[in-house]
């Protein structure tokens, strides 16, 4: 009756196999045994297993488009799955489900599971996986804003609790594991795939990366950040471009999101990237996924590669003169999985025949897979209620938390003469190619009930002002036909909405590189057009990166980025426009004025010498004569409808002894008459190094809510670690000497005070 009860209580879950609980685990084999350590179980099965299952496990299956998997239905032919399956299993399921409904992906994972389960030699679940950098990327889930606008809100509580909710959504459709966050830096943004980015810097990416790894893996979903190693940052943002970079420069800038994705977050996969380091392509890099991922960080889940990374090791890189030995050498470095198919690395064992790789090295890649199988609890718990992903399909709380992120996300630019927010409009001219469509940027989900920011701006402003629209031109043709309307609507009303800027897969996106950062088409030409009317003027940039806009920006009097914002973008933005919503976004990249700036961040070396940019020197009215370093808006930038003063920057001790913290408060009022959030910055320079450093670098962030006319008190305590650099032998230390501590609005202003540190 006991037994009964707890059979009972745990098929309640959803999440149980009533056959493998109807079972007396004691008379079961050692793997199947729960009350065994995860060790145990995983030697005794991989002591069970084929080289055949093995490889199996370190590979997986994608149906695609492949017509023979589909029966009459449209669904899944469980037999076509079956004679893929055979006796060995496989590991991995590589986004099965995307396309399908809520229920519909449940009842078809949960079909796949039990043959998984119930059909093959040793009963070994599979890990079925799915994209989810900014919400599951399944249809009609929820769609929170991209991965860069969520770092524009600089809020971490708040990305802890998008992931939790992601994470809540992708179990309820029987996904195991998301390939996401993105830890690349948005260091150059003609690159594509910026937009997937937390911003530029390793502090906040890594902020928000831990956020992520921990809402997530919390529902029991394991998160496999991408692309490891420096994967956006070639030559001009080219896509997978050789990182011709040193190791310091690696372990400064780029590997702090990764290692603390393991370190802190504890997470149980990672991706490897397309790139080389060196030369040396990240998927068959063992001092990368090796020497430091594990050895040195102590990483213990299972690295994956990124889509055909196999194939292009061989075809695009030419490591080996065949895919067979380009997979063994992938392998052996420390790549455990080939994704997305079935391809070279279940034909390993001609390579361990041929002494190319052994089978021992195949055991650690295999005992890396199973020890997260097992840490799942995907043994125990292989099936999902269908009735849960409905239920959570888009909830209500979810959409709400998705406009709550969106709001946070807009970033003002430019506010002349306070137009915004607009009061007193009653005729409102709204037009541009973005603005009656919902852009969700890169890795998205279909079926998605957004809304536009035509939507949004008819939702909020109802009947208070008669709405117009008109397209008035395209995102990259030339076509100026719809100039004339445009400007006719724009004569009639009291201010125009300009809704700009470009689309994922069309302007930007993965594959999608631009030599040229303005505006496409004639959408320059149009906003110039439009200006001349004279009447009031905001544009409002809808991106997944920056734009140069020196031609037209003095002619705008408002500037609004938004940043693909998600399902609720539309609402968001409008409440800001009225001034429902106080905008507090501030800016996680640095913005060129134009595209040979590039690259331009907040983390770079001294130069040498002082040098002259020729087209900004213009009688030193815009020459920085110490620094080349001349962005339009700089890294932390962001306005609101408010003004914040900061005072009384107190440090509790200045003279800093070894393994002291520094503890210090600042005060930030509320000058104006809108309550409001301020991102006050914390950056620190060390002034004097023996190893040239970056001239600001940030070290902690606090988002804060302060109502008109009060004062917060912001307190901040910083280890001793933070004033450390990487000696010649790539060690931290800490050098005696004098640094900077700067809090701030953005990292080019601010309050400063001077502190020493005794060193070691």
């Amino acid at each position: 009756m006991i037994k009964m009860k707890k059979i009972f209580a745990l098929c309640l879950l959803g999440s149980m196999s009533l056959a493998s609980y109807a079972k007396d685990w004691e008379k079961q084999l050692p793997y199947q045994n729960p009350k065994l350590s995860v060790e145990e179980r995983v030697e005794d099965l991989i002591g069970r297993m084929t080289l055949e299952e093995k490889l199996y496990q370190m590979s997986a299956i994608y149906f695609g488009k492949n017509a023979e998997i589909f029966d009459a239905t449209g669904e899944y032919s469980m037999d076509e799955v079956r004679k893929q399956f055979g006796t060995h299993g496989v590991g991995h399921l590589s986004c099965p489900t995307t396309d399908m409904s809520a229920r519909q992906a449940v009842r078809t994972g949960n079909k796949i599971q039990r043959i998984a389960v119930e059909e093959t030699r040793l009963g070994i679940p599979v890990i079925i996986d799915a994209e989810a950098i900014h919400g599951l990327r399944a249809t009609g889930a929820t769609s929170y804003p991209q991965s860069i606008a969520l770092s524009c809100t600089w809020n971490t509580e708040l990305m802890g609790r998008i992931a939790d909710a992601i994470g809540q959504e992708t179990y309820s459709r029987g996904i195991h594991q998301v390939l996401s966050p993105t830890l690349d830096l948005a260091r150059d943004p003609r690159h594509g795939r910026l937009d997937e980015c937390y911003g530029e810097d390793p502090y906040l990416a890594s902020r928000m990366g831990v956020e992520f790894i921990k809402g997530v893996q919390k529902n029991r979903v394991i998160c496999s950040p991408k692309h490891f190693l420096a994967n956006f940052v070639g030559d001009g943002g080219r896509d997978s471009g050789n990182a011709g970079m040193s190791e310091r420069e690696l372990r400064e800038i780029h590997m702090p999101p990764f290692e603390a994705a393991v370190r802190e977050a504890h997470v149980k996969s990672l991706m490897a990237a397309y790139n080389s380091l060196d030369g040396i392509p990240c998927s068959a890099n063992r001092w990368l996924l090796t020497d430091v991922l594990r050895k040195e960080w102590g990483f213990d889940g299972y690295v994956v590669s990124d889509w055909s990374a196999v194939n292009h090791a061989h075809g695009a890189l030419h490591i080996a003169p065949t895919k067979a030995e380009a997979a063994a050498l992938c392998a052996k470095a420390g790549m455990d999985v080939e994704l997305p198919r079935l391809n070279t690395y279940v034909k390993l064992d001609e390579m361990i025949r041929q002494g190319k790789i052994s089978e021992e090295d195949i055991n650690e890649n295999v005992r890396h897979i199973l020890r997260v199988k097992f840490e799942m609890g995907l043994f125990e718990h292989p099936y999902v209620d269908e009735a849960l992903a409905e239920k959570l399909c888009d909830a209500p709380h979810f959409r709400s938390l998705a406009r709550e992120a969106a709001r946070q996300s807009i970033v003002l630019l430019k506010n002349e003469k306070n137009l915004l927010p607009l009061k007193g409009a009653r005729k409102i001219a709204v037009m541009g190619p973005n603005a009656d469509v919902v852009q969700l940027g890169g890795y998205s989900a279909k079926g998605v009930s957004g809304v536009s920011p035509l939507q949004g701006i008819r939702n909020i402003w109802g009947n208070r002002a008669e709405i117009t629209f008109t397209k008035g031109c395209g995102m990259t043709d030339n076509s100026k036909d719809g100039f004339e309307q445009a400007i006719k609507n724009a004569r009639e009303a009291d201010a125009c909405i300009l809704v700009m800027g470009g689309a994922n897969w069309h302007t930007g996106g993965e594959t999608r590189d631009r030599n040229n950062l303005d505006l496409m088409g004639v959408q320059e030409a149009f906003i110039e057009e439009i200006a001349k009317t004279g009447k009031p003027i905001v544009v409002v940039l809808v991106e997944g990166r920056p734009v140069t806009m020196t031609r037209w920006m003095d002619k705008a009097d408002a500037i609004v980025m938004m940043f693909y914002a998600g399902e609720e973008g539309g609402n968001a933005l409008a409440e800001v426009l009225a001034g429902e919503v106080n905008p507090s976004g501030k800016l996680s990249l640095t913005w060129p004025r134009n595209t040979g700036d590039l690259p331009m961040c907040l983390l770079h070396r001294p130069y040498g010498r002082e040098g002259r940019i020729v087209e900004y020197d213009n009688n030193g009215k815009d020459f920085l004569p110490k620094d080349r370093y001349v962005p339009l808006y700089p890294f932390g930038y962001g306005l609101s409808y408010t003004t914040y003063t900061y005072t009384n920057l107190k440090l509790e001790k200045t003279a800093i002894k070894e393994g002291e913290d520094i503890r210090f408060t600042v005060d930030v009022t509320n000058t104006g008459r809108m309550d409001g959030d301020e991102i006050v910055q914390v950056y620190l320079t060390d002034l004097y190094c023996r190893i040239t450093q970056s001239e600001k670098r940030l070290k902690a962030f606090r988002r804060v809510h302060i109502p008109a006319g009060e004062t917060c008190t912001v307190s901040f305590t910083l280890p001793y670690s933070s004033l450390s650099f990487l000696n010649e032998y790539l060690k931290p230390e800490v050098e005696a000497g004098e640094f900077e501590l700067r809090v701030a609005p953005n990292c080019m202003e601010g309050l400063t005070v001077r502190l020493t540190a005794e060193g070691k």
